[in-house]
């Protein structure tokens, strides 16, 4: 969100009444009134912390001070339930930055030396805590690797040639395992915008792939805007399950009356060789 949350959106959300709100990170550059504000909101949330969210601190007490705030709905490296829903998330790794693995100065303050196997094990546990009645659903603040090295790629280097696959090792890793006995329905992330560098066009955001799991990238910044009517409009990313079969995955924009103005959707049988 990089900050981009105000009344606005509230309302948006009171009038549509979602099951839930998830947040994929960096809400903000450290701004701790922020993350108060959306860890209060009233609905079943869900969250993870993104790389900007320290701040400019490297010592861990900015993350320190955040994890405080979103301690009961934080997901990072846990299975999150979300009451009274038949719901609950499984978090990556906390502040991820993409580019493979990598630990900030402040992570590691706050959580200490973790390797990428750790890390990977970490995920698969909370996974295997998920009841087999309930959806699948893992949520990271970068998207796994492995799902393309183009600059168009939902994790695609697009900032510095020659373009790479930027998505994080540990995740691919740990989807690969728990896919071994059961595969997860949705994988939610952000961290890469939608918009690439340079005017050069937006990156894929919405993918199936042979497994049958399901992406969104909901890193749509800035997630509001005008459209060339002049209308003001607030993005969120949608999904809808029937039972544990995950029925409909898109980006939504709507108006803040709550008229929903484009919608963009995941075909339910398309799939991404990768």
């Amino acid at each position: 969100m990089h900050g981009a949350w105000g009344t606005a959106d509230e309302q948006l959300l009171e009038r549509l009444q979602p099951d839930a709100v998830l947040f994929v990170g960096d809400l903000s550059d450290g701004d701790l009134r922020l993350t108060r504000r959306l860890s209060q909101l009233p609905f079943p949330l869900a969250l993870i912390l993104g790389n900007h969210d320290r701040g400019r601190d490297r010592s861990g007490e900015v993350l320190r001070q955040q994890l405080a705030l979103v301690k009961d709905v934080d997901c990072g490296w846990a299975r999150l339930d979300l009451d009274p829903l038949p719901l609950s998330v499984v978090g990556g790794r906390p502040c991820s930055s993409g580019g493979g693995y990598h630990l900030s100065k402040a992570v590691e303050a706050v959580y200490g030396p973790v390797t990428l196997e750790q890390s990977a094990e970490r995920i698969v546990a909370a996974a295997a805590l998920v009841p087999a009645e309930q959806p699948l659903v893992l949520m990271a603040h970068c998207g796994p690797s492995g799902l393309g090295s183009d600059p168009t790629s939902p994790c695609g280097r697009d900032w510095k040639t020659p373009a790479v696959d930027w998505g994080d090792q540990d995740l691919a890793l740990a989807l690969d395992r728990i896919a071994r006995t059961r595969v997860p329905d949705l994988v939610i992330f952000g961290h890469m915008h939608h918009q690439l560098k340079r005017g050069s066009g937006l990156r894929t955001s919405l993918m199936r792939d042979r497994r049958g799991i399901a992406y969104v990238n909901a890193a749509c910044v800035p997630r509001s805007g005008v459209n060339d009517q002049g209308e003001a409009l607030l993005h969120l990313s949608w999904a809808e399950f029937s039972g544990r079969r995950l029925s409909h995955l898109s980006h939504r924009w709507y108006r803040p009356d709550g008229t929903l103005v484009h919608l963009e959707r995941l075909p339910e049988k398309e799939s991404l060789v990768c």
